[in-house]
């Protein structure tokens, strides 16, 4: 029982520096710090990048809002990847205004293959851009994006993640739990350590690289999780990514439990994949590097699963010494209540904290609110299946309304009223 004491306290001090590092960063979001002088002053030319597979529904009305861009249009193209495409998203994305490119190869169906396969070419080309946009094609793109986008790779950044908002974010109780998990990690997180120095993460859709970054190698990605593999892979060179608040892109989520079940299963393997793949590297780079963005990348990828099971370990280990009379029933109730109050009931304060910041209305996320404790809830559960079973089958988005760039709700009007107050 001594030795099933020492390791609890040992697991227990290890969650709680985690977790006090984690605030600390945090608090940083806080900051408001001067712009980014401007390295140069030039309108660069860049791609607009939309692998897109069986997105007819959807893919007109990214393309419309691209074309809507408070930006020179003779400095930007936009270009759709008809990936392993069934349906007519190719000639639909064609009456639309985009250069499109088909690709069929169903051994190799993720976006990391496509991003490289279209890019290949364009390296192949020599094309004459400064950088490129991905999106992905249910998104739509405030109309200052490119021109926001392009004052980041003025100022000397060249990958930068853009804010990823919900378009949907009353749909459903899932649909909001997405919202509220996105808006407080792009405070909490991204802008925190873009603020400290450290470097946020690419967030799936609506970033910008420059095109020089990848002309070496191409896209090598391999993971489900391609945006946090590039992220990583970026961070182990020392490179640190940037962050831009004001450079706007609106995300559809999906409505129903099963369909947000089998999306963030995938993800989750992809972040296994990813804690495979490069924590020896990433520990590797903060040895030599001695930096703090080298270590917080690296505590990024123990911060996900290794954190998570480590959390069950000091539960379990309380229930073991629980039942060899370790523990009384009052120290067991404490000791689980430690662990449970503030998964399951802190995030709805955080949430609220986020929303009060960034000028969000709470009022049509009540219900969004009242039931983020499931949804991050089935979220470790999700975890803990994925370490024993792991889904690898990508299962398409029903998109149930048609919106377009006009139609985002009020929910999501704040996002350029605090870039204007951050910047």
């Amino acid at each position: 029982m001594e030795y099933l004491y020492i390791l609890r306290e040992a697991l227990v001090w290890t969650v709680t520096i985690f977790w006090l590092y984690q605030i600390m960063v945090s608090l940083c979001s806080l900051v408001k710090l001067k712009d980014k002088p401007l390295k140069v002053k030039k309108d660069h030319k860049f791609m607009a990048i939309i692998p897109a597979h069986n997105e007819e529904a959807v893919v007109a009305n990214l393309i419309e809002s691209l074309k809507n861009q408070d930006y020179n249009k003779d400095l930007y193209d936009i270009y759709v990847i008809a990936d392993n495409c069934t349906d007519n998203t190719a000639q639909i994305a064609r009456d639309a205004g985009a250069i499109v490119y088909q690709r069929f190869d169903p051994t190799k169906k993720t976006k990391g293959y496509a991003l490289n396969w279209f890019l290949q070419q364009k390296i192949e080309e020599d094309a004459d851009y400064d950088a490129f946009f991905v999106f992905d094609a249910d998104n739509i793109v405030d109309k200052n994006f490119i021109k926001n986008m392009n004052k980041k790779l003025c100022q000397g950044e060249d990958v930068v993640q853009g804010y990823r908002d919900i378009k949907n974010p009353t749909d459903s109780w899932i649909t909001a739990g997405y919202a509220i998990f996105y808006w407080t990690m792009h405070r909490f997180y991204h802008l925190a350590r873009y603020n400290l120095g450290l470097s946020p993460l690419l967030n799936g859709t609506g970033f910008m690289v420059k095109f020089d970054v990848v002309k070496p190698d191409g896209w090598q990605t391999k993971t489900l999780t391609e945006d946090i593999e590039f992220s990583l892979q970026r961070i182990i060179k020392g490179k640190r990514l940037g962050w831009s608040t004001d450079a706007i892109v609106y995300d559809e989520q999906p409505v129903g439990f099963k369909q947000s079940w089998s999306q963030r299963s995938r993800w989750t393997v992809g972040h296994m994949q990813c804690i495979t793949e490069y924590t020896k590297s990433l520990a590797k780079a903060t040895k030599e590097n001695k930096t703090m963005m080298n270590f917080d990348g690296l505590l990024y990828i123990v911060g996900s699963i290794p954190m998570f099971i480590i959390t069950l370990v000091i539960i379990a280990t309380n229930f073991l010494m629980y039942a060899g009379d370790g523990l009384t029933n009052i120290e067991l109730i404490y000791n689980l209540a430690m662990y449970l109050v503030p998964t399951f009931l802190l995030p709805i304060g955080t949430a609220m904290i986020v929303m009060a910041l960034d000028g969000r209305p709470i009022k049509p996320m009540a219900k969004g609110l009242m039931l983020y404790p499931i949804f991050m809830g089935s979220w470790l559960v999700i975890n803990f299946k994925c370490l024993f079973k792991r889904t690898t089958t990508w299962e398409k988005i029903e998109h149930v309304r048609d919106i377009k760039i006009t139609d985002v709700s009020e929910t999501n009007e704040a996002p350029a009223e605090v870039a204007e107050k951050i910047s």
